[in-house]
């Protein structure tokens, strides 16, 4: 009794359509599905650009100042 058959699916899926109609469901599902398309096309495009700031990033050397208050520690290093 704790699981719902198909029949039960069935009448509560009429009951949905006599209440909203078949045009308002119709267009409820078309909005949604331009939804997610919208949400998968902006999380591709938010990995591509993440991958190409990173490419970007990787050819590029740190910048260090020429004289630093910190000394070489090879340098520094009393034998």
């Amino acid at each position: 009794m704790g699981s719902m058959s198909i029949w039960h699916w069935l009448i509560v899926l009429a009951i949905v359509a006599l209440v909203f109609g078949t045009k308002k469901l119709g267009s409820i599902g078309r909005d949604l599905g331009s939804a997610v398309h919208g949400f998968k096309k902006a999380m591709s495009e938010g990995e591509a650009e993440e991958k190409s700031r990173q490419l970007k990033h990787e050819g590029q050397d740190a910048e260090f100042p020429e004289s630093s208050k910190m000394g070489d520690p090879a340098r520094d290093r009393k034998v």
